[in-house]
């Protein structure tokens, strides 16, 4: 669709409606197309109107938004509301068009939640808050309810917040094999099994020099979490040594949790686990995406069903009291009954945490380069209506929720816990409540600072080859992290980092 701005070019903020209404379709600037949309906007009289007209197959639709645009408004505050008239006019413009209105009615990004948290701060009840997001945004009862309960649950893993607070990611590219869906910067270690001795030479340097910033910063480390790819894809040993360095060089009396990714059954073992407990790993994810045994063929994935159950017991001996487990609702080859089955088969492992995503057609991965026939919209929005109910039922609430491009339906991912359950990591990060530090390649360190509403991110480099390569890169990122730290954080009189502290949750 040819995208037409006259007044402004907030290409993000139609970017997103158009794929809530029109997936197939992606933006046009240049040149013609048979399909187009002309949204305009103007700003005057204290007020940001803007008119959208939607041309499909010689249909039209029409719709018009203004918002008010306070006097006093700071440059940050006026795009905002300009942003706002603009979605709105093209959400009313396409719904005129299509007869339609997505789940998520107007609302757009990675972070729905973000408007109901913002009027809660401001001091509107839960009921007014919903009352908003009805009315103005057209959002669905169901997607209101699940924005107000993480909404709530951001709020209480904000108490007791400082400016000095940081999160530590730890990126370990490499699994056994690359699944269908999958368009992450991760190495397949079949293919790349004689990098990963360098790469890991590479982090520990990088370790060590961050774990010092982090001291001299007088930083307080609140969660720790190893993602990747697949950290189990190391060997014993290799995550021995990775953890025991982080022990040393991390000052972590302030820690809340450390969370390690063991996502692929088939990476993990006996002497894997009982590394991750000896120091003191409590929540670790296994991923199983769908207990289907042709499903999980469909994507490429190298276990079973019964794998996922060796692996669950196993870590059930070990005693970790909080395990991650995920589900992709739109995996070719699923359907509704069959994802029905797998969350019932999850949910009697008796995990406290259950997270829902929908399938996003990433352009790099299998599924999008072959074509692959996926469920239906319908399809995807009757497991995920399920999901709602039987987790509900099952004694999960929703604390976290965030959207990625080319979902189906234009749905959402939910992470569900019992009480207690919930991993804060995952709200810190995708709430951006305070910075977190990546280290290792394919991460983002996003800088923070919530008293100036200001974001700022640092991307590490994405392939292992290149990390190995580029060590001046790591010097680089950890200069601009501690730029940003002292221009928005003073340093404060604290402890001067000496002392090993090991790597345990109080």
């Amino acid at each position: 669709m040819k995208l037409i701005f006259q007044g402004h070019d907030y290409r993000y903020a139609v970017e997103q409606s158009l794929l809530a209404f029109f997936p197939a379709e992606r933006p046009v600037y240049d040149g013609e197309d048979l399909h187009t949309a002309r949204v305009t906007l103007a700003v005057e009289n204290g007020s940001a109107r803007s008119d959208t007209a939607i041309t499909v197959e010689n249909r039209t639709g029409c719709g018009t938004a203004s918002v008010e645009v306070p006097p006093g408004a700071d440059d940050f505050a006026r795009e905002r509301l300009c942003q706002r008239a603009v979605k709105l006019s093209f959400f009313a413009a396409a719904r005129d068009l299509t007869g339609r209105t997505p789940a998520w009615g107007a609302l757009t990004g990675i972070r729905p939640a973000k408007v109901a948290v913002s009027l809660l701060r401001e001091g509107y009840t839960a009921a007014e808050a919903d009352n908003l997001l009805r009315d103005t945004y057209c959002v669905s009862p169901s997607r209101r309810r699940l924005s107000l309960e993480c909404a709530q649950a951001e709020l209480r893993a904000d108490e007791g917040r400082t400016d000095r607070d940081v999160s530590l990611y730890l990126g370990i590219p490499f699994c056994p094999s690359r699944c269908a869906y999958c368009s992450f910067v991760s190495n397949s270690v079949e293919k790349s099994m004689k990098l990963i001795e360098p790469y890991l030479e590479v982090l520990h340097r990088e370790i060590r020099t961050a774990g010092e910033l982090t001291r001299r910063l007088d930083l307080r480390l609140r969660t720790f979490y190893m993602g990747g790819g697949t950290p189990t894809t190391l060997t014993a040993g290799q995550m021995d040594a990775l953890l025991t360095l982080l022990e040393e060089e991390f000052h972590l009396s302030a820690l809340e949790e450390c969370t390690v990714e063991a996502g692929r059954p088939d990476t993990i073992t006996q002497e894997k686990l009982r590394v991750l407990r000896d120091h003191g790993i409590r929540r670790i994810s296994v991923n199983p995406q769908t207990m289907e045994d042709d499903v999980l063929r469909a994507v490429g994935r190298r276990h079973t069903a019964a794998d996922v159950e060796r692996t669950m017991a196993q870590a059930a001996a070990a005693g970790f009291p909080h395990i991650n487990m995920d589900l992709i609702a739109g995996l070719p080859g699923d359907s509704p009954a069959g994802f029905a089955r797998s969350l019932e088969r999850v949910m009697a492992f008796g995990t406290d945490h259950v997270t829902v995503h929908t399938l996003s057609l990433k352009k790099g991965s299998r599924i999008s380069l072959e074509g692959t026939r996926l469920p239906s919209e319908e399809a995807v929005g009757e497991m995920l209506s399920h999901a709602e109910t039987a987790l509900r039922a099952g004694g999960y609430a929703p604390y976290y929720l965030y959207r990625q491009k080319y979902q189906s339906g234009s749905f959402e991912n939910v992470g569900w816990c019992r009480d207690g359950g919930e991993c804060r990591y995952n709200i810190y990060m995708m709430e951006e409540l305070h910075s977190i530090l990546s280290l290792g390649a394919g991460g983002t360190t996003k800088l923070v600072d919530r008293g100036q509403n200001r974001i700022e991110r640092v991307f590490q480099l994405k392939y292992p080859l290149e990390y190995i390569q580029r060590p001046e890169k790591i010097i680089e990122n950890q200069r601009a992290f501690e730029a940003f730290c002292r221009e928005h954080f003073p340093r404060q009189t604290g402890e001067d980092g000496t002392g090993k502290i090991i790597l345990r949750e109080r």
